[in-house]
């Protein structure tokens, strides 16, 4: 996964797309209370969708595999897709609800989420091999844990036989065989996902480390803990890395862990080594943070590259 090559290869995710119900307030209610909003939005989101608009913004050739409803939010949804150069060929309709998020953002940029799975309760086995068969040759497979578990698990496995980098996001959290997790080149769950995932407590870099460890004994080729403001810790059999987050004010905190994980996946479809490509990560997610909504707030290439030249002139 770290190998040079003359040509990006392609960027396959397999995921969930739902378009996001935003009301920003004060402050976020507490169990039972009722606060008033100050706005309220609508924007393309789900983590499988939020994380292919993350890379194709940043210019990898992203194809996405998923399911919409036959209402009148599907037809945003794949339009956000195809504006932001992603190719929406394997986005099936179903007959049902798209996909819904319903998100509360307070003025810290702290949220809370709650997802209705809609039409990506039918994304399948059959998606998988109807887009898999399309590409001449193996690229990076990204997943997430939006759609049926055992849609996730076979797309690792056929595409990993098929000589592909799969790349787990497991979010939501949630328990991983070790059959699959043996399958996986790069996880990247943050801490709560570690914890869930590996049975481990996860609120330090040191307790992020020993999960990572733990995930390795598994057969997880490498290990990037995602701890929000501090940072990710990348852990492999031959080093550890932390790589700092950079310094930005926080306005909306939402898909924060889809730029990341869709830039970790542009960057590697490049050809950059795994180091270089967390630190390319890390601003995009940064940048992500400053603006609301999901994908209307993910960078562009031109952008990151930007801070990037300007953290150089800096040093």
């Amino acid at each position: 996964m770290n190998q040079k090559q003359t040509e990006n290869i392609p960027v396959m995710v397999v995921g969930s797309l739902n378009l996001d119900l935003v009301a920003t307030a004060d402050r976020l209610p507490v169990t039972g209370e009722t606060v008033f909003g100050r706005e309220f939005a609508t924007f393309p989101g789900g983590k499988g969708g939020n994380q292919a608009v993350a890379a194709g913004k940043l210019g990898a050739k992203v194809t996405m595999v998923g399911c919409v409803g036959q209402d009148a939010f599907a037809q945003e949804l794949i339009t956000s897709l195809k504006q932001n150069n992603v190719d929406t060929a394997y986005v099936r309709k179903v007959d049902t609800s798209t996909g819904t998020a319903l998100i509360t953002v307070g003025a810290s940029g702290a949220n809370t989420i709650v997802v209705v799975a809609g039409a990506n309760a039918y994304c399948s086995k059959a998606d998988v091999d109807k887009a898999l068969k399309s590409f001449a040759k193996p690229g990076i497979l990204l997943v997430q844990h939006e759609i049926p578990p055992e849609t996730v698990q076979y797309a690792i496995k056929v595409a990993k036989e098929a000589g592909w980098t799969v790349i787990l996001n497991p979010a939501p959290a949630c328990a991983i065989s070790e059959q699959t997790l043996a399958l996986v080149d790069i996880i990247t769950p943050n801490e709560t996902e570690a914890a869930v995932i590996t049975g481990c407590q996860v609120n330090s870099p040191v307790e992020a480390i020993t999960a990572g460890k733990k995930l390795l004994s598994l057969g997880v080729k490498a290990v990037v803990v995602t701890l929000g403001s501090l940072g990710a810790i990348c852990i492999t059999a031959n080093e550890i890395v932390q790589v700092p987050s950079i310094t930005v004010e926080a306005v909306d905190t939402t898909a924060a862990g889809d730029a990341y994980t869709g830039a970790l996946a542009a960057a590697l479809s490049e050809g950059r080594e795994l180091k270089d490509s967390l630190q390319f990560a890390a601003v995009a997610a940064g940048l992500s943070v400053t603006r609301r909504g999901a994908q209307p707030a993910l960078p562009w290439r031109r952008e990151v590259d930007q801070y990037i030249s300007q953290l150089e002139v800096s040093k």
